[in-house]
């Protein structure tokens, strides 16, 4: 029941900002419920006129017979299937824009919520599970609001209009007529509550077969490289067999609905026609009436069931609806990065940065960070050793607070980071990461990506000390050529070059650079070695390296391992000390 009214309150978060269309939506979906159920009275009437007409003809002449009461009640008939087009013609017109109106609100609020959210839960989300979010689950929701809701409001209001009508008319063959119906419901929520549990698996397995499509396509050149063409297709069958058996049992669940109520449908038809005409033989009806009466009732029968039928046939569409709001709301539900309450501003880093006693763990039973303390005063460059898995880029996550520590603190000019608001930290930081990462606009729009209002002078000075000015000038349109996934005109070296632009551009007072030489050639590395030599100087940094040739200059190194510190101080003395960094300086470097 609560993840019914969680449901409930879902939609109708959505909705409720187009009260007036729904009232106009529900005033139509009324009238054109009242026209279709009257429209059986009106047929009965004109086969009782019919039939008057036909035996005064028959035993009075063609003076003796008035068609007029027939023709009039055609007449109307006519009148009644106009209206209630127009009726429908309305309410699927007013429908359609609640729907695209509210479904871009759910991916407008879908996608702010994505980009409040943590790095924590990236890292714990594959990107196409996330993406299936905007895709496939919002496209269920959208086409449910569109083709289905209208369809099961309509449906319910007709049952509701057929029982007032049937009753109004004759209580015997009214309880003749709703003789199926508990049967009907029986078998519905049987039905309905296989169905539901294969279709909340198939839309969680095509979140899954998404996540394994994106990773696939992204490594796709390892994937050739190594020859996994036939491996990687033996995988994804595995994931689209989840998907199939899913989606097939769920269709055939939802897909026996339909002929049961269909079934069940036409076997009420029958109890009427049965007992209507029992009742008129007995004498209970008026023998000049019970044709018409019992004509009447068979068009409530088909009525009152028609919407079971409908429904039933519509569940499948429904429940993917619900399934996609549970998973939108799963997100809805995830935490946004936390602040602390009173959290302060921040104009710079003043005086130092600090590192005491932290400890930090991704999962409660693995720790990854043990007891580190370390630091850099203003203007100082810290770097970071140790061999994949020591911690040292977890110590950036934590510099940046994309984490926080589990215990210890981290200070900046003495001051807690929790302490300080995420916007103001943030902006006083900058980071060039392994993988650098460009936009879809131009160069410069990459560029001044961290701070938009630029000026030309600071774009080309950034570009200049990030090496890469002469670059950007050597094609055609400059710093207005087009960068995209299909235009990507950049080098690996190149990109990083401009990484570094951007964040020359921002000016912080404290940067991080992780292993931003790792995947170049030894010329790029020199002209990337340059460019952080100028975004280094005269800014406080902690610089993670494997490339021991870039940190040599380091006011201090502080060697990590297994999520300790084993040992700091400069190059010099680490050397002096013989101990693992002047093993992996000896062993990594060549001298002419």
């Amino acid at each position: 029941m609560a993840k019914k009214n969680r449901l409930t309150h879902f939609f109708w978060h959505y909705l409720k900002a187009y009260k007036v269309q729904l009232l106009v939506i529900m005033v139509a979906i009324i009238i054109s419920t009242y026209l279709q159920v009257k429209a059986p009275e009106y047929i009965g009437n004109a086969l009782t006129e019919l039939a008057t007409y036909a035996g005064t003809f028959i035993y009075g002449g063609e003076a003796a017979a008035d068609k007029t009461p027939f023709t009039e009640i055609i007449i109307l008939l006519v009148m009644i299937y106009a209206m209630n087009w127009i009726a429908m013609f309305i309410q699927n017109l007013l429908m359609a824009g609640v729907t695209g109106k509210s479904t871009n609100t759910m991916r407008i609020d879908l996608f702010k919520k994505i980009e409040k959210m943590s790095i924590r839960f990236f890292d714990a989300h594959q990107d196409g599970e996330i993406l299936s979010r905007f895709t496939s689950d919002l496209d269920n929701i959208s086409n449910t609001m569109n083709q289905a809701l209208i369809q099961v409001l309509t449906n319910i209001s007709m049952m509701i209009g057929v029982l007032i009508m049937m009753f109004r008319q004759n209580v015997q063959l009214s309880l003749a007529t709703l003789a199926m119906a508990p049967v009907a419901v029986a078998f519905a929520a049987i039905i309905i509550g296989k169905a539901r549990k294969y279709v909340n698996i198939q839309q969680d397995s095509v979140g899954e077969l998404n996540a394994y499509i994106d990773e696939k396509i992204s490594g796709q050149k390892v994937i050739i490289t190594n020859g996994l063409e036939e491996e990687t297709i033996e995988g994804f069958k595995g994931f689209n067999k989840k998907v199939k058996e899913a989606t097939f049992k769920g269709q055939v669940y939802s897909g026996l609905l339909f002929p049961t109520m269909q079934g069940l449908s036409l076997f009420n038809t029958a109890i009427v026609i049965f007992f209507g005409s029992w009742l008129v033989l007995d004498g209970s009806i008026e023998r000049a009436a019970g044709l018409g009466l019992i004509v009447m009732f068979v068009q409530y029968s088909q009525q009152f069931y028609m919407p079971l039928t409908q429904i039933s046939s519509q569940f499948s569409m429904l429940q993917l609806a619900f399934t996609g709001a549970r998973r939108l709301n799963e997100i809805f539900d995830e935490e946004d990065e936390v602040e602390r309450p009173d959290v302060s501003e921040i104009d710079g880093l003043h005086d130092s940065i600090r590192l005491n006693q932290v400890n930090f763990a991704y999962q409660s039973d693995k720790p990854v960070l043990e007891n580190v303390s370390m630091g850099a005063k203003k203007g100082q460059m810290v770097a970071l050793v140790g061999p994949t898995g020591s911690g040292k880029t977890t110590i950036m996550n934590l510099l940046n607070r994309f984490y926080n520590v589990d215990s210890g603190e981290i200070l900046l000019d003495g001051k807690d980071i929790r302490d300080i608001s995420l916007p103001s930290l943030r902006s006083q930081i900058g980071i060039v990461l392994q993988d650098s990462v460009l936009f879809t606009g131009t160069i410069r729009d990459n560029i001044v990506f961290g701070k938009p209002d630029a000026t030309e002078e600071e774009v080309v000075n950034a570009t200049k000390q990030a090496n890469i000015h002469e670059f950007i000038m050597s094609l055609e349109q400059g710093y207005e050529t087009e960068v995209s996934d299909e235009n990507n005109i950049f080098s690996v070296g190149q990109k990083q070059l401009i990484s570094i632009a951007r964040t020359i551009i921002t000016n912080p007072d404290l940067l991080i650079l992780d292993e931003a030489t790792s995947n170049v050639d030894t010329v790029t590395e020199s002209r990337i070695q340059k460019a952080m030599e100028n975004i280094i100087a005269g800014r406080t940094s902690f610089v993670i390296a494997h490339r021991l040739k870039t940190i040599l200059n380091a006011d201090y190194i502080v060697v990590l391992h297994q999520g300790k510190i084993i040992e700091e101080g400069t190059h010099e003395e680490l050397l002096h000390q013989a101990g693992f960094y002047a093993e992996l300086y000896h062993n990594q470097f060549v001298f002419e």
